[in-house]
């Protein structure tokens, strides 16, 4: 009897690639450590910067871990999971991202060497969980029971931007501006709001001539050259309308006869125009922020009555303004009340160099602060814009997300003996997942020491030898050179929070990655 030919059945579509097993894992797992390799150098504050090009000739350094992932041109899809890694890090807690991702390059390392010893992927996932928890413990166990004053906020924000092209020298002055900022724009009850903190960069001068400025700063000249450079105990309108000649919903169309019919419709014409700036001097208004167009001759008419004006703000900006003055938005003219407009103490317009930038301070309904960052070229302003932001955010962790831990490696260290002891009184091969995290968080301090110049092998067990002795062991960097000591009585500390988040979402990361055994890719 003869036998039925089988036909081939196509599932994928021509041109797709399906990788499968170790290949897939193995391909994974290299592409997470190639990121988080390209990031490790610049951990700590001896870390080096990276120059990144883009297509267009344009240049970023830095060595801040989430700025360069996200300017890497990265295709793998293991490979951007490290990205996302450093995302969340930045946006949960601001700093710490490339702590993050060098502990998932390592996770991967780690179980790259226990797939290799056959251990199911499973077990890997299981034990790294379970060490992740330990490692929570260990965190919670580092947390300094002491008061959050100004002085330990600030070492803080200062061992934040140590080594973020701050300065040393400024990096003090620096760290006192921005606790000032965050304590300043914090309510009765301890609250505060992130969005009420600016930073506005200008080059022009050395990074010690940052200033903190009561207020916001935003990036316009006013609408007309006649207008006054600054008006004290300031009125502000902030419009959400366009101060030109209305026009009609449905095309019109009207015949002139005659002069005097022309004169009477250019009169109409520059009466509704005269009348806007009418309206706002009745009303005592002293400054205007219109997030739309201004015709010039309505800002002719505004500075004829002595009103600052600006055309086109952005809707950003608006909204700052608005919340620090506590003017509303308004969309019309009509019907003005005393309680549509904000008041502060005064707008001013400055230059620098070829620029102009509007000072709006004193705002009387909100703290809105403004870190006014100073610099000699674009590259430098930028870094000491990512700097202080960071500095900012893990300020306001420390204070919202449960304190503070010794920095400098060594609650890295806490973590790694804590998890390792444990591990000897978790049953089967899990326990070996649980020592390899161990090992993976061990990578830190060592990455550090080897920044700072140190031997990484002698610095990690001199490390573990005063941990054992004092119950605290970090790197200090002094200088060129680095050395073993206690980096609270060092002033180097930490947000609780960023060492949380770093363990979390590092190990979200990895796991998943562990799990993944077949790649299918479309053309």
């Amino acid at each position: 009897m003869a036998t039925q030919m089988q036909q081939p059945l196509f599932i994928l579509s021509e041109g797709s690639q399906r990788t499968r097993g170790q290949a897939a894992q193995d391909s994974n797992i290299r592409a997470g450590k190639a990121v988080a390799n390209a990031v490790r150098t610049t951990l700590g504050p001896r870390g080096m910067d990276k120059m990144l090009v883009d297509s267009s000739g344009d240049v970023v350094i830095t060595n801040d871990g989430a700025t360069i992932l996200n300017e890497m041109d990265i295709e793998h899809p293991a490979a951007q999971m490290i990205v996302e890694v450093a995302e969340t890090q930045e946006d949960e807690v601001g700093d710490g991202t490339t702590t993050a991702a060098v502990l998932t390059g390592e996770l991967l390392a780690q179980a790259e060497e226990l797939l290799e010893s056959d251990l199911h992927p499973t077990v890997i996932v299981e034990g790294y969980h379970e060490a992740a928890r330990l490692a929570q413990e260990a965190i919670d166990a580092q947390v300094l029971d002491i008061d959050l004053d100004d002085d330990i906020l600030e070492q803080v924000a200062d061992s934040s931007m140590t080594g973020k092209g701050t300065g040393d020298v400024a990096a003090g002055t620096l760290a006192k501006q921005v606790v000032t900022a965050v304590r300043q724009v914090a309510d009765d009850d301890g609250a505060i709001d992130r969005d009420d903190i600016h930073v506005q960069t200008q080059t022009g001068a050395s990074s010690s001539a940052t200033e903190l400025v009561e207020g916001v700063i935003i990036d316009k000249e006013p609408a007309n050259d006649n207008m006054p450079r600054s008006v004290e105990d300031a009125t502000v309108a902030i419009l959400d309308m366009k101060l030109e000649v209305r026009k009609g919903e449905v095309d019109t169309e009207y015949n002139i006869t005659s002069v005097d019919q022309l004169n009477a419709a250019i009169e109409a014409e520059e009466g509704e125009l005269r009348g806007y700036a009418k309206t706002l001097s009745d009303a005592g208004v002293d400054a205007v922020f219109c997030s739309k167009k201004i015709d010039d001759r309505v800002a002719g008419y505004l500075a004829d009555a002595g009103i600052l004006a600006y055309k086109n703000v952005k809707k950003s900006d608006a909204k700052a303004i608005a919340r620090a003055t506590g003017a509303k938005r308004l969309g019309s003219l009509s019907d003005l009340d005393e309680s549509d407009f904000g008041h502060v103490e005064g707008v001013r317009v400055e230059k620098y160099g070829d620029d102009e930038l509007t000072f709006v301070e004193g705002g009387s309904a909100a703290k809105a602060v403004t870190l006014f960052l100073r610099g000699g070229t674009e590259h430098v302003v930028d870094e000491l814009e990512r700097a202080m932001n960071d500095a900012v955010d893990v300020v306001i962790a420390a204070i919202d997300k449960g304190g503070v831990v010794p920095g400098a490696g060594a609650t890295e260290i806490a973590i790694a003996d804590h998890v390792r002891s444990a591990a000897a009184g978790i049953e089967g091969r899990k326990q070996l997942a649980v020592e390899a995290f161990a090992d993976a968080v061990d990578s830190l301090p060592r990455t550090l020491a080897e920044n700072t110049g140190m031997d990484s092998i002698d610095a990690l067990v001199d490390l573990r030898a005063l941990y054992e002795k004092d119950g605290r062991a970090g790197i200090i960097s002094t200088g060129r050179a680095g050395e073993i000591g206690d980096p609270v009585e060092h002033g180097i500390i930490d947000p609780a929070a960023v060492k949380r988040e770093a363990v979390e979402s590092a190990t979200e990361a990895a796991t998943m990655i562990v799990r993944i055994d077949d790649v299918i890719a479309a053309e």
